[in-house]
């Protein structure tokens, strides 16, 4: 059986909100996924990592490009990559692609579809809706105290 898990996080990977702003948040995102499904208590996951932690899209994850030169970016060795830094807590996100050899960021990678990384998740299992709109984003971004992003991951 596979799922759906729609994200949202901040758009800084290492901020991470006070209670009040995630209780705030969390209300929205109910209001919002409510109506699709039953028991939302059992369907959403509010998570502060410890560490920076990888938010994927999972299955979705169609490339990865390179944000300077445009070039693909083999999935194999993002993995590897992603594997390593885990390993370490994401100490940094600095990376050196192989495209071209320029320094980035992981998060600034161009994923087809979004990935993430953040100190600080909700997370909505098969939520039974499209992804949040523009306008719902900066609802979510309002309540939270911070800019957002989401993820939609197929596992």
């Amino acid at each position: 059986m596979s799922d759906d898990v729609l994200s949202v996080i901040p758009a800084d990977p290492h901020w991470q909100p006070d209670q009040a702003a995630a209780e705030r948040a969390v209300a929205v995102v109910e209001g919002l996924v409510t109506e699709t499904l039953n028991g939302i208590e059992d369907d959403l996951e509010v998570t502060w990592h410890e560490r920076v932690a990888v938010v994927d899209c999972g299955q979705n994850l169609e490339r990865i490009g390179c944000p300077e030169c445009g070039a693909p970016i083999d999935t194999e060795w993002w993995r590897d990559l992603i594997e390593a830094a885990h390993d370490d807590g994401f100490a940094t996100l600095a990376v050196d692609v192989p495209c071209c050899g320029a320094g980035t960021s992981l998060d600034a990678l161009d994923y087809d579809w979004p990935c993430g990384f953040a100190r600080f998740e909700i997370a909505i299992w098969n939520p039974g809706r499209d992804r949040f709109t523009d306008e719902e984003l900066t609802v979510l971004a309002g309540a939270l105290g911070h800019p957002v992003r989401q993820v939609w991951a197929h596992i």
